[in-house]
């Protein structure tokens, strides 16, 4: 399913810390270390495409001419509450993106999502939205949250997940061509519990210690 809206991050470091984070046997402080860790390799690649513009600046030397981001505001938006693991590693490279926060969940019984918070950036319709989420199973969630920036204005939005199911793809493609999407793997499938295989258990219970 990779293309030209489905990208895969092969980097060695990241599917190495990746392999540390499927591992049961990977405690909440290493499993959230490493996924902010991930968060943050993924982002050097997300905003590979931000757009530069040349400047003077004075070195200890003498003038130079350089490159610096052409002012294209940033917004990292986590799916509550998984989706916070990412945020961090995200700021460490950008520090001056804002951040939203988006709180969806998916009903166990229909698999239906529900919203239950958002705060976001009042000038969210300017801004280049990171929309972050460990897992992309059902994709029900995911694609809940970018109608709901939408409906809000954003209109360039990028989903980054560590890992996805063929299924969750395939709903976000489909609804959403024009969402970019950033995973470090693609999985087999989901269970009958929606849980992607062999994907890495509960995001949210393995970062908080909740399980």
């Amino acid at each position: 399913m990779e293309g030209n809206q489905v990208m895969v991050l092969d980097h060695p470091l990241i599917q190495h810390k990746l392999t540390l984070i499927r591992d049961k046997g990977t405690g909440p402080k290493e499993f959230r270390e490493l996924i902010e860790e991930v968060a943050l390799l993924m982002a050097y690649e997300v905003t590979r495409d931000l757009r530069l513009e040349d400047v003077e600046v004075e070195t200890p030397v003498g003038p130079a001419r350089c490159r610096t981001i052409a002012g294209k505001k940033l917004a990292v938006v986590p799916i509550l509450r998984a989706g916070l693991g990412m945020v961090d590693g995200i700021l460490k490279l950008i520090p001056t993106a804002k951040v939203g926060h988006i709180g969806i969940y998916r009903d166990p019984v229909t698999l239906k999502a529900v919203d239950y918070y958002c705060k976001l950036p009042e000038d969210i319709e300017e801004r280049v939205i990171i929309l972050v989420d460990p897992m992309l199973a059902t994709g029900v969630s995911a694609a809940a949250a970018i109608d709901f920036l939408k409906e809000k204005g954003a209109g360039n939005i990028k989903l980054v997940c560590l890992i996805a199911a063929p299924e969750g793809l395939e709903v976000i493609t489909e609804n959403h061509p024009d969402v970019e999407i950033y995973v470090a793997a693609i999985d087999h499938c989901l269970n009958e519990h929606a849980y992607i295989v062999p994907g890495l258990g509960d995001a949210g219970d393995r970062l908080y210690g909740t399980k």
